[in-house]
């Protein structure tokens, strides 16, 4: 998730009240400028309250990328690694992902948008034009090169956004993002669907042991 003050009281009160042992990996929202002030802020206020894993927002990444920022967008993925924390970044934009590896950018992890366009509501493939786009539906704009480029890449992919925002069921969006490379999923639920959906996850995960691209974590 990322750190809006509401959600984030919410999870000091789960971690620092209740024991809660639920881990955290949280981008920051804050602007990433030259100098890079506020972004730290953020970063040590993620670290002071427990925070054990953070990446780079994924419209943070998209725009630095879009304007050929490598070196500003590496300089914020070192920076939690300061701290001793796995940094990661975050995308829809497949090309933050060509262009992290291609530049030598040390990322832990990328967390990147992953669905099928097998739902009713999909784009036709003249209505896509651009990483992601709310109406038609999409934040996955090519799922098929996605799945044929993370082969390629060596380090733990976090999918999100593989229900297409509920449109895909999470039997059917979990499987296709375990059969198709990934190695874990992100996914948004209210409270009383966290059972089920970890039990479709973890059958998910089981049915796809031995896959194209092997595990990475």
């Amino acid at each position: 998730m990322h750190n809006p003050p509401h959600p984030m009281s919410v999870l000091r009160r789960y971690r620092k009240e209740r024991g809660g042992k639920i881990q955290w990996i949280i981008c920051p929202t804050a602007p990433v400028e030259p100098g890079l002030a506020k972004y730290r802020q953020h970063v040590e206020e993620l670290m002071a309250d427990g925070c054990e894993a953070i990446y780079l927002w994924g419209v943070h990444a998209d725009a630095l990328v879009a304007r050929g920022e490598l070196d500003l967008l590496a300089k914020v993925v070192e920076l939690p690694k300061e701290f001793g924390v796995p940094s990661g970044v975050g995308g829809h934009d497949l090309n933050v992902v060509k262009a992290c590896e291609k530049h030598g950018v040390k990322a832990d992890f990328y967390i990147k948008t992953f669905h099928s366009h097998s739902y009713p509501t999909a784009p036709k493939k003249e209505q896509i034009n651009g990483p992601l786009n709310e109406y038609p539906g999409y934040w996955c704009a090519n799922p098929d090169e996605t799945a044929e480029v993370m082969k390629t890449v060596e380090k733990p992919w976090i999918a999100f956004k593989t229900m297409a925002a509920g449109a895909i069921p999470p039997s059917q969006a979990f499987r296709r993002t375990f059969q198709s490379g990934a190695d874990f999923v992100l996914a948004g639920m209210f409270d009383f669907e966290i059972a089920e959906d970890a039990q479709i996850a973890r059958d998910a995960a089981a049915a796809f042991k031995e896959r194209t691209r092997p595990w990475r974590a």
